[in-house]
């Protein structure tokens, strides 16, 4: 079995390939990454010898790129990480963000259909089995207030440009199962966090700054509300999804670890001034500023579908799993 992986150099993308390689040692993974500022070959280095897997830089946009690669490598799969995803550069540059998110999208899964159907509802010999996994977001459904939570037949009500495309990205995928039969599964996670996820994002940078002994910035009052989960809980989630998962499904995996902003810096601080005791204890860090436009209140995911259909379970909780994740940024920021 031959998967085309896209972004995976990225953070969900190589904690993926590294769990897999590793659980599935005989398939072959070609990952293709375009190597913006997220995504980092680094990310990459416990599978740098492991010739199960090839790296092409390359583009989702470029089609010709992609219908080359199928040729080349005539894959049975395809698992799509690939994505622009942070909600602050959607507000400033939006273009990338459709350009990325929705062509790219519809490049990758319409390369797919040519290649492995011969037309709607009738599927080429040898590809009977062949997936695209699409990896999307709880953010497509808007936002919660104080009570409730997501579920697969939440509507979707997008508020930036990152979500607004994401969600188009989704319904591309709904499409051409329901167009052309085309044997797809759509996953949507709460917010990630562990190893490898790039700086810019609230927990690194809230471990960096910390560290460095500059000012903490918190959007707002710090009470929006996140569903935090584990990387490798949401790589184990994608691995049944894809594996198990039925035709045409969507299934919601979220870590079920609600906790607002101000309770993450102040966890953080917490396990730092047990770590490297200071003089003053690193919450008084922490600033509060200006909120970024359309800030959505609350996350939260029902994961019942995937636990009773496909056996999948968190194993961290948001104490356990900070810890793991504060220890491996000491490491990078301290070095």
């Amino acid at each position: 079995m031959t998967i085309l992986i896209t972004g995976g150099a990225g953070f969900i993308g190589s904690n993926f390939i590294a769990y897999f390689l590793k659980k599935y040692p005989l398939v072959k993974i070609i990952n293709i990454d375009k190597l913006t500022y997220a995504g980092e070959l680094s990310n990459l280095s416990e599978i740098e010898n492991n010739d199960s897997c090839k790296f092409i830089k390359g583009d989702i946009c470029d089609r010709p790129l992609i219908e080359d690669l199928f040729k080349k490598y005539n894959f049975n799969n395809v698992i799509h990480f690939a994505a622009e995803s942070h909600v602050d550069n959607s507000i400033k540059a939006p273009n990338e963000f459709i350009n990325t998110n929705v062509l790219g999208t519809f490049n990758l899964i319409d390369v797919a259909k040519n290649h492995w159907m011969q037309a709607p509802n009738v599927i080429r010999r040898g590809y009977e089995s062949s997936r695209f996994h699409h990896i999307s977001t709880d953010e497509v459904y808007g936002s919660l207030g104080n009570i409730g939570l997501f579920t697969e037949q939440t509507p979707y009500a997008p508020n930036s440009p990152y979500s607004a495309s994401k969600a188009s990205s989704d319904f591309i995928v709904r499409s051409y199962f329901h167009t052309y039969g085309m044997n797809v599964v759509t996953t949507n996670c709460s917010n990630n966090y562990g190893p490898k996820q790039h700086d810019e994002k609230l927990i690194p940078t809230i471990i960096r700054k910390a560290l460095k002994g500059e000012r903490v910035p918190i959007y707002g009052d710090g009470k929006n509300i996140r569903d935090w989960l584990y990387v490798l809980d949401h790589c184990k989630g994608i691995d049944l999804a894809f594996s198990k998962g039925v035709s045409g499904e969507t299934y919601n995996i979220g870590g079920e670890n609600e906790r607002d902003n101000l309770y993450i810096a102040n966890t953080i601080c917490d396990i730092l001034d047990e770590k490297f005791p200071k003089d003053k204890s690193y919450k008084d860090q922490v600033v509060f500023v200006k909120d970024r436009p359309g800030h959505d209140f609350r996350y939260a995911i029902d994961a019942t579908k995937i636990k009773k259909e496909l056996g999948w379970k968190a194993e961290e909780n948001f104490e356990t799993g900070i810890r793991k994740t504060i220890d491996w940024y000491i490491k990078k920021y301290k070095r």
